[in-house]
């Protein structure tokens, strides 16, 4: 018998949108925005500059910044064309809708239409929060693997582990805003849409995503 995926997954769970893993360590997900930094001005850039230098300094604990390109899907960009199209009375502006929607679909074929989404991976370790020192392992997020196995982690440990782990994230994000950067955490639903597609890259990016209980849609 076929050992399942979850089997080779470093993820226990994902609860309030904070990632368990096996080992009972906590990891948090924000979401960046990107800046058109080469459109600014010298003196922007230069602020800019030295606000993320000064974020970079300010931390005391390891976090990780994620780059993630994928394939743009227009699909339902083009079906909404699609569906005006059909309900257009006036038959020119029909004609002029249908010829946008073919000059939108030969304007990226052939072509690797890509977007770009980043994220900072905010670690937390249960012997943190426990009091008990030691030094939080690293790993690729994105790429996560077999990790061991510790004990089960209670109620009063999480709440404690994740109300440091918001504080941690909570700063990081004030420092990113201070750089001109949209930050916003992601929610359960969120975070297990990203590692799906992330183990399944051709399904994203023709739009498909698994159905999630309604529970995690928070």
């Amino acid at each position: 018998m076929e050992p399942a995926t979850q089997n080779f997954l470093e993820i226990q769970d994902v609860r309030e949108g904070i990632v368990i893993l096996k080992d009972n360590n906590l990891r948090g997900i924000l979401v960046v925005s990107s800046s058109n930094f080469a459109l600014k001005s010298d003196e922007e850039q230069m602020a800019i500059s030295y606000a993320y230098q000064s974020f970079l300094n300010s931390l005391d604990f390891p976090c990780q910044i994620i780059i993630q390109s994928r394939n743009l899907n227009i699909t339902p960009y083009l079906d909404s064309i699609k569906q005006l199209e059909d309900n257009q009375s006036n038959e020119l502006l029909r004609v002029q809708t249908f010829s946008y929607r073919e000059f939108i679909k030969e304007l990226v074929k052939g072509d690797n239409v890509m977007t770009k989404s980043f994220y900072v991976i905010v670690p937390y370790s249960l012997a943190e929060a426990l009091g008990v020192s030691g030094t939080v392992r690293q790993i690729n997020p994105l790429n996560l693997f077999k990790g061991s196995k510790g004990r089960e982690l209670n109620t009063a440990d999480f709440e404690k582990a994740k109300n440091q782990l918001w504080q941690r994230m909570e700063f990081l994000a004030s420092g990113l805003r201070r750089c001109e950067l949209e930050v916003a955490p992601l929610t359960s639903a969120e975070v297990i849409e990203l590692f799906w597609a992330t183990h399944h890259p051709a399904e994203a990016e023709v739009g498909y995503y698994p159905e999630i209980l309604p529970e995690l849609l928070k």
